[in-house]
């Protein structure tokens, strides 16, 4: 199957999927994320490691002192390292 009729059939996702897969080049890979609905339960999975609120839909995490930290419904609690791992960035909003 060609990769034009692939997209007429899949649509705009699969169509880029498959020009990523097709492409090859450099891999590129993010250590995956471990995620928590409490606090605690991520400071135990790393105890030698800051705790972080991760905003999934804005790609960024605010650490503890931070005004959005442990809030919204698209976040979770994680380690800072795996948040930096997983190419999240910190936010600046709110630091004191």
């Amino acid at each position: 199957m060609s990769r034009s009729s692939l997209c007429k059939w899949s649509g705009a996702v699969a169509c880029a999927g498959a020009v990523l897969v097709g492409a090859g080049g450099a891999e590129v890979s993010a250590t995956p994320l471990t995620p928590f609905r409490y606090e605690a339960q991520a400071q135990r999975h790393c105890p030698h490691d800051r705790v972080v609120w991760l905003d999934f839909r804005k790609g960024v995490y605010y650490r503890k002192g931070q005004k959005r930290y442990g809030q919204g419904f698209e976040g979770s609690f994680v380690c800072q390292s795996e948040a930096r791992d997983g190419f999240y960035r910190r936010s600046l909003l709110g630091l004191r």
